[in-house]
């Protein structure tokens, strides 16, 4: 049986052929959105239905279209770990009947950020929770994160709000 200490050495270790280290980490800025980009059905998009069957640890399953993931998140705002996992149409579905609160039903249409390697993550959100507007912007380094000057139709930055964060919106009460 392996340690505590030996398990964090082995996230961090680099295998002998040179792979990515083994470390899942999202690093993400959260914001409202003032006004929609204009022509905004010209962007690709994905629906996307999630429900949570724990908030703490958050563990969420995921529709995106026609894929399927389970998703483990820990603790954070600016950045935390995300393992995501793939499943089947039916082990979702099975999933899906035991969330915990409110399933989210989201369009997501993904803009590019023009002269950089950055996509908006622009989430349309359907009823309850309409005409919530979210969009994320997902970083490779927090200091990254940190730099980013954001759209000007972007609002206020909501990233350390833990009430814009969709596990938190699932436990929510809704008349």
């Amino acid at each position: 049986m392996r340690s505590t200490e030996n398990m964090k050495d082995l996230k961090n270790m680099e295998n002998t052929e040179g792979l990515k280290k083994v470390e899942n980490f999202e690093i993400e800025r959260k914001f409202l959105i003032n006004r929609l980009p204009e022509n905004l059905d010209k962007y690709p998009f994905h629906l996307i239905v999630q429900g949570y069957l724990s908030t703490d640890p958050v563990v969420r399953v995921r529709r995106s279209d026609d894929e399927y993931y389970l998703t483990y998140k820990g603790k954070g705002f600016l950045s935390r770990e995300e393992y995501n996992l793939p499943l089947t149409k039916e082990s979702f579905e099975h999933l899906a009947a035991k969330a915990d609160g409110n399933i989210i039903s989201k369009k997501r249409y993904l803009i590019p950020i023009e002269g950089t390697l950055l996509t908006i993550e622009l989430d349309v959100f359907d009823k309850p929770f309409a005409p919530l507007v979210l969009a994320e912007v997902e970083f490779k380094t927090e200091a990254e994160a940190l730099d980013f000057v954001p759209p000007e139709w972007f609002g206020e930055d909501v990233t350390h709000d833990t009430e814009y964060h969709n596990s938190t919106m699932s436990q929510k009460c809704i008349p």
